[in-house]
């Protein structure tokens, strides 16, 4: 059995969704990880909805997550209705009713994170509800209280030297400053402040000389490539994944990454269950480390 699986931009296909209990119309979805791949945490996939698609009311048995790649979309809730543009994410918790509906000249795509992955003999848990009042729509605003589970991202904010007090007033809390380690940079997006408790979303940039060593991590990572190209290995085994693939980590499986361009490498990351307090990690040169000093005594 493999802990991981690879996704390819150029045999990407996009299709109808499995038959599901709630009606839609100009509605696609790629999928990136599922059960089938060995998944019980992490469902990914991107989504396409045509400018007068919808996709009906409905609730499901696990936490949903999104970031919007390109064009404009309405999320439905029984809160309001919003108008979501390129770069908004935000989080819809298990059970709470929610449905889409076109916008804009052009179809929209999101990616969408689904913790623990929809199990397909279980109707993939979902159910239909009553239909949602389809009231005007209003743009987010991070620094407003009642869109509390929304966020913008931008790319400048991978740049450290740029960071200021106008870009931060775009994040959900100061815990979505920006990290920065050897030559990676990442930028939280969801997390437990905007109330997930699944799953985690997030945005991962290498400079050129950007490296992670081999490691493997007690959860379920899933990567798509929005700028630049990786070296990616899976359990020894090497992938060049460039714009629009993606690949899935199981837990346990011992990966790496190497940017392999002169420019920045830049992927949307999730992780599920939420990583540990401690023991997040484990890199195998730590326990290269130890055999090796263990064999120096005599």
């Amino acid at each position: 059995m493999t802990h991981f699986a690879v996704r390819r931009a150029a045999d990407a296909t996009f299709a109808a969704p499995p038959q599901l209990p709630y009606p839609s119309s100009g509605f696609r979805r790629r999928t990136v990880v599922d059960e089938a791949d060995g998944a019980v945490h992490s469902g990914f996939g991107i989504c396409e909805l045509a400018p007068d698609g919808a996709i009906g009311a409905h609730v499901n048995a696990y936490e949903e997550s999104f970031h919007v790649l390109s064009g404009t979309v309405i999320l439905d809730v029984p809160e309001g209705s919003y108008l979501l543009e390129e770069g908004d994410y935000g989080l819809l918790p298990t059970g709470v009713p929610h449905a889409w509906r076109g916008a804009g000249d052009t179809a929209a795509r999101w990616a969408d994170m689904l913790a623990p992955v929809p199990r397909a003999r279980y109707g993939y848990d979902t159910q239909a509800v009553p239909a949602l009042p389809a009231r005007e729509p209003v743009r987010i605003d991070v620094r407003d209280p009642r869109t509390r589970s929304f966020g913008h991202f931008e790319a400048a904010q991978m740049d450290p030297g740029k960071q200021s007090q106008d870009l931060l007033a775009v994040s959900a809390s100061m815990r979505t400053a920006l990290l920065v380690y050897s030559g990676i940079t990442v930028k939280m997006m969801v997390d437990e402040d905007l109330g997930a408790v699944a799953s985690t979303m997030f945005m991962v940039q290498y400079a050129p000389d950007g490296v992670a060593g081999s490691h493997d991590h007690p959860f379920e990572e899933t990567y798509l490539i929005v700028e630049g190209t990786v070296d990616a290995t899976f359990d020894g085994e090497r992938h060049r994944l460039g714009v629009g693939d993606a690949a899935w980590a199981g837990a346990g499986c011992v990966h790496s990454f190497a940017n392999a361009g002169t420019g920045p490498v830049r992927w949307l990351e999730t992780q599920a269950p939420q990583p540990p307090s401690r023991h997040s990690y484990r890199f195998t040169r730590d326990w290269d480390y130890l055999r090796e000093t263990l064999g120096e005594k005599p």
